[in-house]
């Protein structure tokens, strides 16, 4: 059963039907609020807040949109008011995935300690970013959401998306060297523009 069978089902009464959902969606509503809160317990939190204000917010709903960008604008959306309500300042401690090189190749040693020691410095001056640019490039790299999903995730237009990031990564880049910035097996990706 697909997203939208499982939402309609959902807004009927189904309670089944919502827990797939929840089921489906839970590590990545997870990942997203432990990425802009920096803590395991604030994402836990802010993802079931999450969750139960989607179910309440159902009947609203747009029938045909796609579900997962307006559950993570929910996660987001409670994630960031539970950073900022605790009035944390500190730096935003993010974690990646392994990302191995293609081909399944193992990286040496000393591979592996030089791209563990960018990825640290990547992560540290991302988490000096405003929150804004945090949460686009989360999105879009991290996450690895297409740039509408990203637009529906913030609230914002596709091209704003891109603005966003735009200046975001400039700001990135002048924080760190290029290298850094550049590359896949410190930003996780990315992922098309599509």
């Amino acid at each position: 059963m697909d997203d939208a069978e499982l939402v309609k089902r959902a807004i009927e009464g189904d309670l089944h039907a919502y827990e797939k959902l929840v089921g489906s969606y839970q590590g990545i509503a997870h990942r997203t609020a432990y990425l802009l809160t920096g803590s395991s317990a604030d994402a836990e939190d802010a993802a079931q807040e999450a969750f139960v204000k989607a179910f309440h917010a159902l009947p609203r709903f747009r029938p045909g949109a796609p579900f997962r960008p307006w559950l993570l604008k929910i996660v987001a959306n409670e994630a960031v008011s539970r950073r900022r309500a605790a009035g944390r300042t500190e730096r935003l401690n993010l974690r990646l995935t392994e990302v191995r090189p293609s081909g399944g190749a193992v990286p040496s040693p000393e591979a592996a300690a030089l791209r563990d020691e960018g990825r640290r410095e990547l992560l540290a001056a991302v988490g000096r970013l405003g929150e804004r640019d945090r949460v686009v490039i989360t999105c879009r790299y991290w996450l690895e959401l297409s740039e509408a999903e990203t637009a529906e995730v913030l609230g914002c237009a596709r091209g704003t998306v891109k603005s966003r990031l735009s200046r975001a990564l400039g700001r990135l880049r002048a924080a760190v060297p290029a290298d850094l910035v550049d590359s896949p097996t410190t930003t996780g990706g990315g992922g098309s523009g599509k």
